[in-house]
């Protein structure tokens, strides 16, 4: 046998090493058709708001590719090994399965390096992402989930996709006083206190003779594009909620909320919100679209229908009474008959449909949670919670995915809960309860 010196054997390891590292660094690409031959799965490692349909610049391609699953690079700082996983797993990824990854270089680095640390081998490069626009999919009205560096060009002038056809306002949303607006908000924008749409004794939406007046003294027509965001996001879809049913035709929140223009190290302001010159008129009546909104009576009638679903945005505990999930609504129990649409952890979180940045889930992850609990697209689908604000973020969620024919339950279980009449339900249960 021929013997190789310790120095050649040496060079042919360092060799290997420098190859090993090379190809590393260079991963296996896929063509989508390959990917799919293999039953992968494609993963977008942008910003949700690219995935969800907005362009990287005006007029071009906008949208993800065909059941891409999405995994912005930015998210993984946030993320645990435990939640990597579990991720994984909702998405049905196994170590074997064939990953193929689209978005910049380093993006694509980043999310390779942890999903291999992950355990997961297979993971390529897409050859053909964003090569062909009419096979990618997008969120049925992304414009409505505004992002910050688009509200940035906007004011600035700059062209924008999806562009306000007229006057255009930016509102931050919040309960009481503006004590965090004071202190750094986005430039330009205006206050709304959520005292104003909505009051005691049920926390339900205000006269429509006061949202007449709310919208005269903040100067909005119905013709005028609202954007709301803030500290919460469920503060603004609140008031933006309301606005729509009042009639405000165009009507958009920022996806993320202020986190997201914080973490976008924009502009900031300080100080009281500058003076606004009231509108002489709404120019049309309100409410301008009342179905948005269901009464009690209403969302008695949605319960256990296969056209329609009465459905909580609460979470589990409160759903099986553990819990009221308010310090000022003392019964526990929920609606006998309703669909649970999820939340969050508790009363003040919507985890449930959030990414770790705070912005929206996919429409996919959303639709497939909801369908569990029998609540689909093409039914008259009525959201509630304890008194209207996760509710609310819910239904601007569902508008931007494209459902048609969605609505609040204003009253939710602070007025159901308030009849004793009114059918409850305690206790663990799953889907085939409200059928």
């Amino acid at each position: 046998m021929k013997r190789v010196s310790q120095l050649t054997a040496l060079a042919l390891l360092c060799g290997l090493a420098s190859f090993s590292s090379l190809a590393a660094d260079m991963p296996h690409t896929l063509t989508l058709a390959q990917l799919q031959a293999q039953q992968g799965a494609a993963i977008d490692t942008r910003i949700s708001a690219y995935y969800n349909g907005w362009p990287l610049a005006p007029g071009g391609t906008s949208g993800h590719e065909p059941a891409a699953l999405n995994l912005y690079a930015s998210w993984l700082s946030a993320m645990s090994d435990e939640q990597i996983s579990g991720w994984a797993k909702q998405h049905r990824l196994t170590p074997s399965s064939a990953l193929a990854l689209y978005g910049n270089d380093a993006d694509n680095r980043a999310v390779k390096n942890r999903l291999e640390k992950a355990g997961f081998s297979r993971v390529s490069l897409l050859s053909d992402a964003l090569q062909a626009p009419d096979r990618l999919q997008r969120l049925a009205h992304f414009e409505q989930l505004v992002y910050p560096q688009w509200i940035s060009r906007l004011q600035q002038g700059k062209p924008v996709t999806a562009a306000p056809v007229g006057d255009w306002k930016v509102i931050e949303a919040a309960w009481g006083a503006p004590k965090f607006y004071l202190l750094s908000h986005i430039p330009g924008a205006g206050y709304i206190d959520t005292n104003e749409v909505e009051s005691e004794p049920l926390w339900n939406k205000v006269s429509d003779n006061k949202l007449k007046a709310l919208m005269a003294k903040h100067g909005i027509r119905h013709d005028t594009t609202v954007i709301l965001y803030g500290r919460d996001v469920y503060a603004a879809a609140r008031v933006a909620q309301i606005m729509l049913y009042a009639g405000v035709k165009d009507v958009r929140i920022l996806d993320g909320g202020w986190k997201a223009w914080s973490d976008a190290n924009l502009p900031v302001e300080r100080g009281m919100p500058a003076d606004v010159k009231p509108a002489p008129d709404f120019g049309a009546p309100i409410p301008g679209q009342p179905q948005l909104m269901v009464d009690m009576e209403q969302a008695r009638g949605m319960l256990h229908r296969k056209d329609a679903s009465l459905v909580s945005i609460r979470s589990w505990p409160e759903f099986i009474g553990e819990t009221s999930g308010y310090s000022y609504i003392k019964p526990k129990g929920e609606i006998a008959g309703a669909r649970w649409g999820h939340a969050g952890s508790d009363a003040t979180h919507m985890e449930d449909f959030h990414n770790p940045d705070g912005t929206m889930r996919s429409a996919d992850d959303i639709a497939a949670m909801w369908k569990t609990w029998h609540i689909l697209p093409e039914q008259h689908v009525a959201f509630y919670c304890g008194t209207g604000w996760r509710a609310s973020e819910t239904f601007m969620y569902a508008r931007a995915m494209g459902w048609q024919n969605v609505a609040v339950y204003d009253g939710g279980w602070y007025e159901w809960s308030s009849h004793p009449q009114n059918p409850v339900s305690t206790g663990e249960r799953g889907p085939e309860s409200s059928l």
